[in-house]
Formats: structure tokens, sequence, C-alpha cells
């Protein structure tokens, strides 16, 4: 993906030059807007909010599968096979439930996260897209901690101050 999409911008840019036009591009770091940005930080705030319950819920699971399974390790040799396969059933039946449950849940965070992250993200696109336009920069490329396709760029390139100060301003 990350190489179909670096040879994507080197096509555009080789054909651009190759009709005389030059092509202004300029980077930001994701991250670091997100980080800075009051309303990602309450986006975050209301997605961990949201979670802390899921959370808990798997870890109880998970401490009875665990307390279950201490059980069964401490009266294994005095169980008869019957009770044996009994307790195995009984501790393999919790730990599905418990992925089943992590599984539901985990859809359920991404829809949520995608509810409350949208906003902030195209609040952000915006902001990169009016100051991309008005400084005259045919692409705009990010470099953050996760996603790294800019292997040099030059520090007066990078827009990500702008596009904070933008944001916060509420322009």
């Amino acid at each position: 993906m990350k190489n179909t999409f670096l040879s994507l911008i080197v096509l555009t840019l080789a054909g651009a030059m190759a009709f005389g036009q030059t092509q202004k591009i300029a980077y930001v770091n994701s991250s670091k807007i997100l980080d800075e940005l009051p309303e990602a930080r309450d986006a975050a705030k209301r997605l961990e909010t949201y979670a802390k319950p899921i959370q808990d819920s798997l870890q109880m699971m998970q401490k009875e599968i665990q307390d279950k399974y201490d059980d069964y390790q401490k009266k294994q040799a005095i169980m008869t096979e019957a009770s044996k396969a009994s307790a195995q059933q009984e501790i393999q039946e919790l730990q599905q439930r418990a992925r089943d449950y992590a599984q539901g849940k985990d859809q359920e965070l991404a829809r949520q996260r995608e509810k409350v992250f949208t906003p902030v993200k195209d609040k952000i696109l915006k902001a990169i897209e009016k100051i991309a336009k008005a400084e005259r920069y045919s692409f705009v490329l990010d470099q953050n901690d996760q996603v790294n396709i800019v292997l040099y760029a030059d520090p007066k390139d990078d827009l990500t101050n702008r596009v904070l100060d933008n944001l916060k301003r509420g322009k």
C-alpha cells in the first residue's frame, strides 16, 4: 500500500515536471496535531470513558478463567476423569465466551472510534486543504510516528504548526 502510494506520487511528479509544471509539496505531522488539538484530546477521553467498562469486564472474565484454571490445577490429581473433562470443558467455554465478547466489543469500539473521531478528522482535513490552497501546495503528505512516507522534507514545508494555529483560532 505504501509502495503504491509512493509510486503514484513519483509518477504524478514526474508527469508534472515533464510538462514544465512545478509542484509544491508540504507535509504535516498528524500525530502532533491530534496530540495538541483540544477537540482530539476530548474525543480520546470520550473514547477511553466508553472503553473502560469493556476493559474492566474483560479483566474480570480473564480473572475468572485464571481462578478456574488454578483451582483445576490444584485439584487435578484427585479428580476423576469425568470431573477433569467437565472442568476442562468449563474453562474452554469461559475462554470462548471471553473471546466472543472481546471480538464483539472490538467491533463496537471501532464504530465508536469512527463516530467520535470523524468530525475531528474532517475538521483537520479542511484546515489542511485551506492552507494548502492558500499557499499553493499541490500535495500535502503525512509524516508521523506510525507512517513515514516522507523520507526527507525541508522543515519550511512543514504545515503542522500552521494547521494547528488555524484549528485553534477556529478559522
